[in-house]
């Protein structure tokens, strides 16, 4: 297994980072794999995969480098870059892409590939194709819903940490992907692979959220900073899938009728106006008046306050759902 050791210095100062590029590279990769992790995302898929695979097809020394870049056990450095910590656009982090010095983007591609390079890679513009290739993921099939997107993620950041508050970073880490877990000890198991550990005392350490079934680790050449992306928690990831149903959404308005639908699992109004878009107050009220129904209730975790639905609730939403 690959794991990190890490201070407890470094684990104080680690933050949560929004990336729009890591958003894309993981959209990127599902549409490469052709296969979606859940209903929702097969629906996303079926409306992109025709022009992607389209657009490969126009640009086959893009649709192989794109191969060669995701490769078994570890993408291509320069098309991961780690995040520098700031809040950044999505074309501040694809310049870093764009700018990677060709010669180490072929051997980037190597060590992805784990082998050598086809005869038809061995070019100046490999880093200028790639990123043009992540501008039309990020155009076409990410920006439309990034709002959306984003909103899973911040409430997410929410969530890991009010787990962090409660339970520490053995809580807070343990299942952020498949293969990481915290082992105790200063020791961050961050893949199920057989690589060296690493130490990282004394650098950033970044863990960054993304809305799709994907994840990685990066770190860059100077050793400072590492990041570990990973997917959002699946209550919050399939937001899409607990929409409210038009019935309910008549009987209790719409805004109310998708607070109640959320709360198929404790959240606090934080996380409820992250995933919704309402403004607090409006949340707020919401919950006050389904509070005041019966339909919800109330605990305290923390210094947070979590709502969740009742048995009335439950019976509620069930029975507002097509058959």
């Amino acid at each position: 297994m690959g794991w990190w050791r890490i201070s407890t210095d470094t684990l104080a100062g680690s933050r949560f980072v929004v990336s729009p590029l890591a958003e894309t590279v993981a959209s990127l990769k599902v549409l490469q794999g052709g296969r979606a992790a859940d209903p929702g995302g097969r629906a996303w898929l079926d409306a992109h995969l025709p022009a992607y695979r389209a657009r490969l097809a126009g640009d086959p020394v893009t649709a192989l480098t794109v191969r060669a870049a995701l490769g078994r056990t570890w993408n291509a450095d320069f098309l991961t870059p780690t995040p520098t910590g700031a809040e950044e656009t999505f074309e501040q982090e694809l310049a870093r892409v764009r700018d990677t010095p060709p010669a180490a983007a072929r051997e980037h591609l190597t060590v992805s590939l784990a082998g050598p390079l086809p005869a038809a890679l061995h070019r100046e513009d490999l880093p200028r194709l790639t990123a043009e290739l992540l501008s039309w993921v990020w155009t076409e099939t990410v920006l439309p819903s990034w709002p959306r997107r984003r909103r899973i993620i911040e409430a997410d950041v929410l969530a890991r940490t009010a787990q962090l508050t409660r339970g520490g970073w053995a809580q807070a880490l343990d299942g952020l992907r498949p293969g990481t877990r915290w082992l105790g000890d200063g020791r961050l198991q961050v893949n199920d692979h057989a690589y060296p550990p690493r130490e990282i005392s004394g650098a950033q350490l970044l863990f960054v959220p993304i809305t799709q079934k994907a994840g990685w680790v990066s770190w860059d050449d100077s050793g400072q900073r590492f990041a570990l992306t990973y997917p959002c928690a699946g209550t919050l990831a399939d937001a899409d899938r607990t929409a409210a149903p038009d019935a309910l959404a008549r009987l209790l308005g719409p805004g109310r009728a998708t607070v109640l639908v959320l709360l198929d699992t404790p959240k606090s109004t934080t996380q409820l106006t992250a995933l919704t878009g309402q403004v607090l107050g409006s949340a707020g009220r919401h919950l006050k008046v389904l509070h005041d129904a019966g339909l919800v209730t109330r605990r305290r975790s923390g210094r947070s306050v979590l709502y969740y639905r009742t048995a009335a609730g439950d019976v509620l939403v069930t029975a507002q759902r097509p058959s």
